[in-house]
């Protein structure tokens, strides 16, 4: 019977969401297969100093001594942690640790979650018979405790590396100068969008900011004062889009892009021209300007009601034209357009936009 409650525990381990299901389906199977009252998992923090989470099933009423976490050196099962020794308690009347949960238990036995020379936590069993755990019975509750510690280093890694990947993609979706979202978010971020405003038929708009005689700013001022002011832009810019529905990122070297959800032509021009009333207040100067001796920006504004024989690239080739338009018209303005009807009749077909011929775009 050991060997086969040993594979249950096993197969449970291999088949749970999370660890708490798995957790919650061992002690239930602990309940199902043997004559305990009283099976519970209680699981340490990392640093071995307080219980964090307990799992258990009960055929009786239990009155939990307080709520977790739990300092270890409460009770039994913080003596357990402690030392890392199972601990047998013939009669709960006569251990000074012993919290009660219900007034029938008689015995209890403790087992540490170990495995390597890490303790997960305590596997905790009670009985209403003062005889139950007897040698053999504790042995099997040993071998148990080792089937239970496995699954939760499993789970522990497992939840390790999910955290890992996590954050591992928002790095890759950081633009590491700036720290806002970088051209592939942005990308990833359009797609989903594109196909949901599609799907409820709201408009969507993008803001294309570039920043002025960047190439003559870093020339006069050095590199490294030109990505100052790129983090001072992004972190401006951001700001305000963070209010509103959507996100700002780095398009591309002093591009910056900002796609606002559920949001009209003449409401995303209104929050251009407080980006760029905003960064003409940052004053960050700017000896070498064509415009002004501080930095200034200039926006390209397009929206659009996405449908699906529309690509999401008539949304970028629209701003980018306003964006020309605005640097072409003397810089430090913004320049909003509808999407061109002749984009708008486009049957899915991949959009190229012209690029400028080399000279064409004001720096």
């Amino acid at each position: 019977m050991l060997a086969e409650i040993l594979a249950q525990v096993s197969s449970e381990a291999l088949q749970g969401d999370s660890l708490e299901a798995v957790l919650k389906r061992i002690v239930d199977r602990i309940m199902l297969r043997l004559p305990v009252t009283i099976a519970s998992i209680i699981l340490l923090n990392s640093s071995n100093t307080h219980f964090v989470q307990e799992v258990w099933a009960s055929d009786l009423n239990l009155d939990l001594p307080t709520e977790l976490p739990w300092p270890v050196e409460l009770g039994a099962a913080g003596r357990c942690a402690r030392t890392g020794e199972a601990q047998l308690i013939a009669d709960v009347k006569c251990d000074p640790d012993y919290v009660p949960g219900n007034s029938d238990v008689r015995s209890e036995y403790l087992v540490p979650i170990r495995h390597g020379e890490r303790i997960h936590g305590v596997l905790n069993l009670e009985s209403t018979d003062a005889e139950f755990f007897s040698a053999e019975v504790r042995e099997a509750f040993d071998a148990i405790a080792l089937q239970i510690a496995g699954a939760v280093h499993l789970a522990t890694v497992v939840r390790e590396l999910e955290l890992a990947n996590r954050k591992l993609r928002q790095l890759s979706m950081s633009d590491g100068l700036t720290g806002i979202a970088n051209r592939r978010c942005f990308d990833e971020f359009l797609a989903e969008e594109w196909k949901r405003h599609t799907d409820v038929g709201n408009p969507l708009a993008l803001l294309l900011v570039d920043v002025d005689c960047f190439k003559r700013l870093n020339d006069a001022h050095g590199h490294l004062y030109g990505d100052e002011c790129l983090r001072d832009l992004a972190g401006h810019c951001d700001s305000l889009v963070e209010n509103c529905e959507g996100l700002m990122a780095r398009f591309g070297g002093e591009e910056f892009a900002a796609l606002l959800t559920n949001c009209g032509l003449r409401e995303a021009r209104r929050l251009g021209e407080r980006m760029r009333r905003g960064v003409e207040s940052l004053g960050l100067p700017h000896g070498n300007s064509l415009v002004a001796t501080h930095v200034t920006v200039s926006i390209g504004v397009s929206a659009v009601v996405p449908c699906a024989n529309r690509a999401a690239e008539v949304l970028i080739a629209t701003s980018d034209r306003a964006l020309y338009s605005a640097k072409n018209g003397g810089r430090n303005r913004v320049v909003a357009r509808a999407v061109p009807a002749r984009l708008m009749r486009m049957d899915g077909r991949r959009h190229r936009t012209r690029q400028p011929r080399s000279g064409e775009r004001p720096l």
